[in-house]
C-alpha cells in the first residue's frame, strides 16, 4: 500500500528539514523522543524505538528519504519508505509525505502521521514563528 499526505506549515523549508533531522528538535516538534542524525546512511529511532529506520537520501531543505518501520510490522515484512518533500511558498512550506511499501494492515498510519507529526509540527512552528 502507498499513500501521499500533504500539509502546510508556517515555517521555512530549512527549519523543517533541520528539525526533522535533529535529535533535540525532532523530539520537541513531535513530542516523542527521537534519536536521529542529518547524515545519509545513519539509523534513527523515534517514540522509544517504536519507529526505526535509516536516512537513505538527504537533499538539504528539499527532500528527506528514509526507510521506516514500526514495532507493528511483522518480522517478515520489509521496511516501508518515506519521502518528505518541502516546497517553500511565502511564510509557509508545503510538506508532501509519500509513504510507500506500507503493509496492507497499515491504513492507520495515515491518521498517525496527522496526529503524531503534522498537528504537533504546525503548533510547534506556529509558536516558534509567531513574530515572523
Amino acid at each position: 500500500m502507498d499513500f501521499t499526505l500533504t500539509t502546510k506549515i508556517k515555517a521555512t523549508a530549512k527549519q523543517i528539514y533541520k528539525s526533522w533531522l535533529s535529535t533535540q528538535r525532532h523530539s520537541k516538534m513531535t513530542g516523542a523522543t527521537a534519536f536521529i542524525s542529518d547524515q545519509e546512511g545513519e539509523k534513527f529511532t523515534v517514540c522509544r524505538g517504536y519507529i526505526t529506520g535509516k536516512n537513505l537520501e538527504l537533499k538539504p531543505y528539499e527532500k528527506i528519504v528514509q526507510s521506516w518501520r514500526t514495532g507493528d510490522f511483522k518480522e517478515n515484512e520489509v521496511d516501508s519508505q518515506i519521502e518528505v518533500l518541502l516546497f517553500e511558498d511565502g511564510e509557509h512550506t508545503t510538506l508532501t509525505l509519500n509513504h510507500t511499501n506500507v503493509p496492507e494492515s497499515g491504513e492507520h498510519y495515515k491518521k498517525g502521521w496527522e496526529e503524531s507529526y503534522f498537528e504537533p509540527m504546525r503548533k510547534y512552528f506556529e509558536a516558534l514563528n509567531k513574530d515572523r
